[in-house]
């Protein structure tokens, strides 16, 4: 459990990136994303899988934030032309973390 290891990234033929991750979590958050899944395959009138529900709530939750104003405490969005080399590195805990609170919907 000490070892630390990166996960691997792959690029899919659609333009996008997988990344493989293990995630320890609360049956709630479980369950929650069980209902995800089943929201959204009732939209889309077919099978979700569980990852397929954690990419559509991270995607959605992106959409809203980019949408949402920006209050006095948060920095403005970056432009449409800057590079994600140009982002700080997160330490992958970090990045988990935040992946959960997004999912959870507390972020």
């Amino acid at each position: 459990m000490n070892d630390r290891v990166n996960p691997s990234m792959h690029a899919t033929p659609d333009g996008e990136a997988e990344i493989a991750l293990v995630l320890r979590l609360p049956w709630e958050d479980v369950a929650r994303l069980g209902q995800e899944a089943g929201r959204l395959a009732a939209q889309m009138q077919r099978p979700v899988t569980l990852d397929e529900a954690v990419s559509h709530r991270l995607r959605s939750a992106r959409a809203a934030a980019a949408h949402a104003k920006p209050s006095a405490e948060q920095p403005p969005a970056m432009s449409a032309s800057a590079s994600v080399s140009s982002l700080p590195s997160r330490p992958p805990a970090e990045q988990a973390r935040q992946a959960i609170e997004r999912i959870n919907g507390t972020a």
